[in-house]
Order: structure tokens, then sequence, then C-alpha cells
């Protein structure tokens, strides 16, 4: 690596230094308390994966770089070199870590592992040595974002060719329009993932409710997110920002996708609308007597996974909850504290990569499987995209014989007049 590509991956490292990263670069004591808490390590057995040892590849570069005792006596502090061999290092603790966090909820002092493996993501974008797939679906969604006019014609003629599906879910009066879009004074935007299954329940949805919405042109998913660049992920943001501001909405609800929900959540700043999950919404129509439920649309006992980056990481934890109370009389829980749920394996960006991570995310997610077959429940409920795909995967992998669904459209499948 020559000097001017470290100069400029050192830079990169500062700008991420604030207070509370400098926190946890400093605080770990290497105690162990994180050492079970992986859902790779507990299924692998590998020391790369326990949560300490990941901090540990960025915190001896920062001690090298940032700290005078790593500038003049590197052999002390540990400090290392940052070099090709550290990106590879680098690589393989970032993209084998889900950012779940639930290493962080047993950490005594609250070490963040998803802020840290920022920094590792960060550097690999910086060197060119991200996964590249990530990054020009990024740059796809913003250059979507720049040239709307070139995608609109054959988006609208699309949703044409979905609204018969949502009239058939919901036979009573749809509104003017099945599936409204571009609605000024809306009382919500609904962000979208590309395809019918995350645009067709919901809109069923939406109008049995009579709500008074509309559907955003862009989808949900922020690849810049899952990529670790906040340039990307900023500008892939601002989309939806931008196009709710125009169009005066109260209200931006965004679909069963985890990342897409907390970065808008926590990372939207101060905004003129409200941000909530589909699956609040959805709770909120129940408890407001604007849908009603069977409890007989489904057979056998349900379970529910809870996607981290809505559950541990953004609160949506009653809400699923509460929906479920009103489709079966057998839920199942998988834990007894939430906030201890073991991850699917496929958050972070691990699933957008596909086959090239298949192989990880199974071996990796044994314990999560074990989890889901002792609760003994024949539906797998989830309400984030990427859950459902690792969490059809491993039901394929390790014949779990269960079926995965998406809730909300659990929901739309036991709408009643």
């Amino acid at each position: 690596m020559d000097q001017k590509t470290r100069d400029d991956l050192l830079t990169l490292f500062q700008s991420k230094l604030n207070e509370a990263m400098r926190f946890y670069l400093e605080t770990c004591t290497r105690c162990g308390t994180c050492t079970e808490a992986c859902h790779a390590y507990a299924s692998m057995g590998q020391v790369k994966y326990i949560a300490a040892y990941r901090h540990e590849i960025i915190r001896r570069i920062y001690k090298k770089y940032f700290k005078g005792r790593g500038k003049v006596w590197p052999s002390v502090g540990e400090a290392k070199e940052l070099n090709e061999m550290a990106l590879e290092e680098l690589y393989e603790a970032a993209w084998s870590c889900t950012g779940c966090r639930r290493c962080m909820v047993y950490c005594p002092f609250g070490v963040d592992t998803q802020m840290l493996m920022s920094i590792a993501k960060l550097l690999l974008v910086g060197a060119s040595a991200e996964p590249e797939i990530l990054t020009l679906l990024a740059d796809t969604s913003i250059e979507k974002g720049k040239s709307l006019e070139l995608y609109k014609e054959g988006f609208l003629a699309g949703l044409k060719r979905l609204e018969e599906e949502v009239v058939k879910g919901w036979q009573m009066e749809a509104g003017e329009t099945v599936i409204p879009v571009d609605v000024e004074g809306a009382d919500l935007l609904y962000v979208a993932l590309a395809g019918a299954h995350s645009i067709v329940p919901a809109a069923v949805v939406f109008n049995a409710a009579r709500e008074n919405w509309t559907l955003s042109f862009f989808e949900a998913v922020n690849f810049g997110a899952f990529v670790g660049d906040p340039t990307r992920t900023k500008l892939i943001l601002d989309r939806i920002i931008n196009e709710a501001t125009r169009l005066k909405v109260k209200e931006v609800c965004i679909c069963e996708c985890g990342t897409a929900y907390r970065v808008m959540q926590q990372l939207a700043g101060r905004r003129p609308f409200k941000v909530s999950s589909i699956t609040d919404v959805q709770a909120r129509y129940i408890r407001e007597g604007r849908i009603k439920l069977s409890r007989s649309t489904f057979k056998g006992s349900i379970t529910y996974h809870d996607p981290c980056q809505m559950a541990r990481n953004a609160g949506v934890i009653d809400a699923p909850r509460f929906i479920l109370r009103h489709l079966t009389d057998d839920f199942r829980e998988m834990t007894d504290d939430i906030r201890y749920n073991w991850c699917c394996g496929g958050g972070g960006g691990l699933v957008a990569l596909g086959e090239d991570t298949l192989d990880f995310r199974m071996k990796s997610s044994r314990i999560k499987t074990e989890q889901v077959q002792e609760t003994g429940a024949q539906i797998l409920a989830t309400a984030c995209e990427n859950c459902h795909t690792q969490l059809e995967n491993l039901n394929d992998h390790y014949k779990m014989g269960v079926k995965v669904r998406f809730l909300s459209s659990m929901v739309a499948d036991a709408l009643v007049a």
C-alpha cells in the first residue's frame, strides 16, 4: 500500500472518530462477556467471530495512528500497520458481522460492534475493496433519484398490472385509484421494495383501512447503508425525504425492511413527517378498529422472528405481537427476552450478496435453526425482507419443515369485512 492511499484511508478513519466511537475504542477490557453472544461463534466456534476479536482489528490500527504510545512504541500497545493484510482482516471481520448488536446487549460497557465495523467498511470502500455488487446497487438507486422521469412510465405501467391482485385481496371499494401514486397531501407515503410481494399486501390493507395513502416511486432498501458508505447512504435516503416533503405527507411508512426502517428512523434527522414501520401501522389499524382479522385463516402454531434492525436496534417489539394475537390463539415466543433473540444471520448486506455468502450464512446460523425448532411452530413469521430470504434458505438447508411468511401478507390474507 502506497503512502497516499494509507493517508487517505486514515483520513476516513479520522472522520469516524466522534466521542462515542472513541469510547468504544478505548473501553473494551477483553472480559469475554461477548464471547457467546455472536450467532456465528455460537454456531461455528471460531475465535475470529467473537465480537471483541473483531473490535481488536480496528483498535490496533487506532492505536498505531491515533495514540501516542502506538506511534512511539507500537509493540507495547499491540499497534497494527494499515496495509493490504490489514484490509483482508477488516474484510473478513466486517463481512461476517450482520450488525445485529446482540453482543452490545451483553457488553457491560455497551461497546457497539456495528459502529466499529462501520469503520472497517468505510476503509474498505476507500480502498475499493468492498463487495462491488453492493456499490453498483447503491449507485443505481442514486441514479434513479436523479433521473426519475426515465423510470416513471415503466413504474406506473407495472403498477397497473398489480391492481387486479389488490382488488382480489379486498373486494370492497378500493377508492378512485387502487394503487395511488404522487398524491399531494396524502396522510401516508408507503415506501415499498421492488416487487408485488411488497406492494400488493400493503395496498390491500391500506385500502381496507380506507387510508389516504400514496406509494413512493422509490424502493426502500438502502444499499449505501449495507456497503457502509455514509455519502451513498444519505443520497439514497434523501430521495425519500425529498419526495415526502414535496408531497406534504404526514407519515412515511417503511415496508418490511429492517435496515431501511432503521436508517429512515434514526439517520434522517429533523423531518416534517412521522416515520413508522408497516408493522406499527397495521397494529394501529387493528387497535382503532379500521381493520379486523380472522383467527381461523392460519392453521397451526405460529412463532415470530424479530428482525434485529427492527426490534433490538429500533424498538419495534410490541406491534408484531399485538398483530399475532389477532391472527392466532397459538403464538409461541422464541425467547423470554426479545433483546437476546438470535440474529437470523442474513443482515448487514450478507443476503444481498446471494450465493457468495450462502455457505457462510448457513453454517453461521445453525443456532437460529435450533431456536426455531424448539418452538415446535408450523409457521415462522417475520417482518423483514432479508430475514425472510435467510429464513427460507435455512428452512431448505436444515429441513426445518416450517412455512416462512411475511407478517404483512398474513394480515392481508386474514382480513374480514
